[in-house]
């Protein structure tokens, strides 16, 4: 009888602990919003605390304020300066907003510093009522 109830007992913790994933289904770009990279200064105070937040950890992070969607990745602690940030592509799709960037390393013959640096890229957008699905 005991194992009975040990075995339910597992069986319903399992239950919980998986949880519901849903996938944005791929319908294709419908369009190509309008958007801006941010600067670091002009990041707001809320969102910029939330950036500070993850540390040198790798983040996304989307965030609406006053009409707007921000929506910011962050690749983690990188050994020298020189790394950056690139908006690859940036697109709606019937089901959500899709943001594609890519991590740009030094480039050969510039001065870098050996300091730990944490690139990221904050974009702005009208809101818009989907999910942001990172590429």
């Amino acid at each position: 009888m005991k194992k009975l109830r040990f075995c339910l007992l597992l069986a319903g913790l399992l239950g919980l602990l998986t949880g519901c994933v849903t996938k944005v289904e791929e319908t294709g770009k419908i369009k190509d919003p309008e958007f801006t990279v941010v600067k670091k200064e002009d990041i707001p105070e809320e969102m910029a605390a939330l950036i500070e937040e993850q540390g040198d950890q790798v983040f996304r992070i989307t965030f609406t304020d006053q009409g707007y969607l921000y929506i910011a990745q962050g690749y983690g602690a990188k050994p020298t300066t020189g790394y950056s940030v690139e908006v690859a592509a940036l697109y709606e799709t019937e089901n959500a907003i899709v943001l594609e960037t890519a991590l740009l390393g030094p480039e050969s013959g510039e001065e870098i510093k050996e300091k730990t640096t944490c690139p990221y890229v904050v974009v702005k957008l009208e809101a818009v009522d989907k999910p942001v699905q990172f590429e």
